[in-house]
């Protein structure tokens, strides 16, 4: 048993991350929204943000991926690569809604912020229609976010 487990540890060194387990070890921040809660990876770095959720192929429902960008601007989203449907928020500096976009897997259509925006929430596609939350409405614990770089 022990020889079987340094060969796998030794595997395990040996090879390399993929794009799926690299975005596993993203740290993770507790948001809410209203009474929702909401377990975001966060993705403050320029090698995070571009990855995204490229190459999932699932997520659980109160899951999703908060894009901490460095300035406050009209920040678009694209899904080349990713495989989910998925639908993004756009929130201001306090974690307020500014707009909410559905975008579907593997498009390089842009979806952007109706003004100038902080933060991007992505969650599964649907999820903020479905739990009535639009435009103007706080999604708390933002605050605790990284700054973006």
């Amino acid at each position: 048993m022990t020889l079987l487990r340094t060969v796998l540890s030794a595997l395990s060194l040996a090879i390399p991350m993929t794009g799926w387990a690299q975005q596993s070890q993203l740290s993770l921040l507790e948001l809410f929204a209203g009474m929702h809660r909401i377990e975001a990876e966060i993705a403050a770095t320029p090698g995070s943000r571009q990855t995204g959720m490229m190459q999932r192929t699932t997520m659980a429902p109160q899951r999703g991926m908060l894009f901490v960008f460095p300035e406050v601007s009209a920040h678009c989203m694209w899904m080349r690569n990713t495989l989910l449907p998925l639908s993004v928020a756009f929130l201001d500096e306090k974690g307020r809604i500014i707009n909410v976009e559905d975008m579907q897997p593997q498009s390089d259509d842009n979806h952007c912020a109706a003004k100038p925006a902080r933060y991007a929430l992505e969650m599964n596609l649907g999820w903020f229609k479905s739990h009535g939350l639009g435009a103007g409405v706080a999604i708390m614990g933002i605050e605790k976010a990284p700054s973006g770089h």
